[in-house]
C-alpha cells in the first residue's frame, strides 16, 4: 500500500521550519464556490474554525493581510483604523497571484512572496487550533492561532461590522 505524499506549499514548508506543529487537511474543490464556508463544509466542521485570508491595499501603508472567520465580514473602517490607514480597499482578484504566490481559495497568510502586515480576527485567539489555507485550493492548515500570529508577526484585533460589537 502506497503511502499518500504530503503536500508541501511554501506555507506549509515555513510551519515545519519553524517547527510548529500543524495538521493538513484535504477536501474537494467547486471553482464556483472558492470561499471559506464551502472549504469548511468540504470538511465537514463548523464554519467557526476556518479562518479565510484577505488580502488589502491601505491609502498609507500599501499592502495588508487580515484573516477572520469564514461566516464573518471584514469591516473596511475597523481594519483601515488598526492598521494606520484612513482607508482600505480589496486587492483586486488580477493582483493577488503576482503580489502573493497565492490564488484565489488558495491564498494563506503564511509563506506569501513578500511579508506583508498582518492582523488576526481576536475570536482566532480563543480557538484551540484554527484552519487557515495551507497555499493550495482544497488544502487546509490547522494550526494554534498563536503560532500563527507569531509566524506572521500579526496583530490581533477586534472586527466589528456595522458597527456591532461581536
Amino acid at each position: 500500500m502506497k503511502k499518500k505524499k504530503v503536500i508541501k506549499t511554501n506555507a506549509v514548508r515555513m510551519v515545519e521550519k519553524a517547527k510548529v506543529p500543524y495538521a493538513i487537511h484535504e477536501y474537494d474543490v467547486d471553482t464556483a464556490h472558492l470561499d471559506a464556508i464551502h472549504a469548511a463544509q468540504g470538511m465537514g466542521i463548523p464554519v467557526e474554525e476556518v479562518y479565510k485570508t484577505i488580502v488589502l491595499t491601505g491609502d498609507k501603508t500599501g499592502h495588508l493581510v487580515a484573516c477572520i472567520a469564514a461566516h464573518r465580514e471584514l469591516d473596511l473602517k475597523t481594519i483601515a483604523k488598526v492598521s494606520g490607514n484612513k482607508r482600505v480597499e480589496l486587492l483586486s482578484l488580477y493582483k493577488l497571484e503576482p503580489l502573493t504566490g497565492y490564488v484565489r481559495g488558495g491564498c494563506s497568510p503564511i509563506g506569501m512572496k513578500k511579508k506583508f502586515p498582518t492582523f488576526i480576527e481576536h475570536h482566532a485567539m480563543e480557538q484551540k487550533t484554527i484552519r487557515i489555507s495551507a497555499g493550495k485550493r482544497g488544502l487546509q492548515l490547522e494550526i494554534a492561532p498563536q503560532d500563527l500570529q507569531q509566524l506572521t508577526q500579526a496583530t490581533v484585533f477586534e472586527n466589528h461590522p456595522d458597527g456591532v460589537e461581536a
